[in-house]
Parts: C-alpha cells; structure tokens; sequence
C-alpha cells in the first residue's frame, strides 16, 4: 500500500493573488492524487474562493508537522518566514514561490509556479540546510525569555531616547555606545535587515554570524563577522532606556534597563528545498537587478 503525501501549502489568503494562486496549487496536488494541508483560516479562505476544495486536510487534524513531506509557500519573504516558523523543529523541506516584491528566500516566481509544483511532486529537488540562531534573555542571572530567528535578531530603541548598549563576543567586552539599535543575522538574514543597515552580503555556504549597529554614536561601530561558534551579547546598559527584542520581525519580547541577550548559532536549521541550480551570484544579480555590463564570461583566470 502506497504511503499517502501530505504537502503543506501557506499563503497569505487575505490577498487575491495569493487565494488565487493557492488555490492553483491544491487543485494541482489533487490532480496528482497528493493531500494538500491548510491551516484552519487559510483552508476557510480557500473552501470560500472554490468550494470543490472545502475538504481539505488541516494541519493538526489529522495531519501533523511529522507526517509532511514538503511545504510549498506562495508570497513573500514575510510568508516564507511565517511557513518557517511553523515547521521549526521539523526536517519538512520548504520551497517559496515569490509573490511579493525581492522575494530573496523564494526560489521560483509566479511564472514559474506550475513547473516548480510538478517538480516538487516528482521529488525533483535538492535540500539545503539554513542555520538559524538562538536567542536568550537574561535578568540578572534568570533568563526570562528564549526564542530563535532564521533572518536574524533585531535589538532596538523603543522610544525616542537611543539605547545604550555594551557588545561582548566570545565572553568578552568588545565596545559600547548609544545607537538606535543592533542586528545580529545569519548569512540567510544577511541580505535583509542587516544589508539595509550597511552590512556585508555573506554567502548562505559561509558558517558565520553577522552584527550591524544601527544609527551607532561611537568611533568603532562597523559591522563585523564574527565564528558560527562565537557568543555574541547584547547588553543594555542600566541607565539606559528600554528596548525591543524582535526576531524575524515575528517575535518579540520587551528589553528593560540591564537585560542581557545572547545569541549563538542553533543546532535546529531550516531546511530548503531547490528546484534550480541558480548560484547564489546570479540570485544577487537577479534579485537586485545588478548591472553586469562588461563581463566577457569566457576564458582567462577568473573566467568561465
């Protein structure tokens, strides 16, 4: 007897082309005899648009994270960072059809929406594994709060007073200022919030963790690289006013005068499907429409 496939599909249904295109999809995983999963609202959504599919498998009735072989997410990053939430903790591949604007964690666009579905159902892709961080918080010595981010981790001023902060790696001090905040990223995150806020691009092949202040009033406040292995911490000094702990632009938890946050790299990742053999270069070039004029492409050193 065969094993019956159970897909996950997420969508941001409050959107048209979004529903739209949802709905696509679970009429194509039916078609291949394959169990497309919802979460509750979202299966309302799509059960409203085409009633045929108001039958559709729910996510924890019936169908559990363990009993997924592949999610497929229609949208944006903000989507495909929702779907990751979800299955965090879980080795469920997930592939992203970009819906949105940038898209960077997608690997396919609504063009190609169709094609990247039957390949997903012929099982024609490979796995990539994204590091993820872990974030704690500390009160004195009690930790009060822990959470994780695949993009990255994001340390701020709440009001309009800056936050004074003293930054340590690998259990030791290494500067102090005030500034409006800190981001702490993964090479995944690295081209999101902290490449908005001057950080370096890291290949997501580089074992790395990424720090980029924001806005800092300090001579020594560049962005830095810093080991997989290392300890970064974040700490907020006394007199300073409160902060923000926000992860992944999801979570997030309220730092007061004092609180300490560490992060280090997890040993949970997040695991990616690819249905191309796109290198990372041609990503950067494509999705921030880089100019390449010039390049001859074929022979002498550096050359393909």
């Amino acid at each position: 007897m065969s094993k019956v496939r159970n897909i996950l599909v997420v969508s941001h249904t409050a959107q048209p082309d979004s529903l739209e295109a949802c709905v696509e999809v679970c009429h194509h995983l039916r078609e291949a005899g394959v169990t497309a999963v919802l979460r509750d609202t979202e299966r309302d959504a799509v059960a409203a648009a085409a009633p045929d599919l108001s039958d559709l498998a729910v996510l924890g009735e019936g169908v559990n994270l363990a009993d997924l072989e592949c999610a497929i997410v229609l949208g944006g990053d903000g989507t495909i960072l929702r779907a990751a939430e979800a299955l965090h903790g879980v080795d469920v591949p997930l592939v992203g059809i970009n819906l949105g604007r940038v898209g960077f964690l997608a690997e396919a666009e609504r063009s190609g929406m169709t094609d990247t579905v039957a390949r997903v159902l012929a099982g024609d892709y490979t796995v990539e594994k994204r590091s993820t961080l872990d974030v704690r918080v500390f009160e004195g010595d009690k930790q009060v709060f822990q959470t994780w981010s695949l993009n990255e981790a994001a340390i701020e001023k709440m009001a309009s007073r800056m936050l004074e902060v003293v930054i340590g790696v690998d259990q030791r001090p290494l500067s102090s200022f005030g500034c409006d905040g800190v981001v702490v990223a993964t090479p995944t995150g690295s081209t999101a919030y902290a490449f908005s806020a001057g950080g370096p691009v890291v290949w997501p092949t580089v074992s790395a963790m990424v720090l980029v202040p924001l806005s800092a009033h300090a001579l020594f406040a560049r962005p830095l690289v810093t080991a997989p292995t290392s300890t970064i911490v974040v700490e907020v000094e006394a007199h300073s006013a409160p902060g923000v702990l926000t992860c992944d632009g999801r979570r997030t938890f309220e730092l007061a005068p004092g609180a300490r946050i560490v992060i280090t790299t997890s040993d949970v990742a997040i695991t990616l499907a690819r249905v191309h053999n796109e290198s990372f270069t041609d990503r950067l070039v494509n999705k921030f429409d880089l100019p390449v004029t010039g390049w001859r492409g074929a022979g002498g050193v550096g050359r393909e």
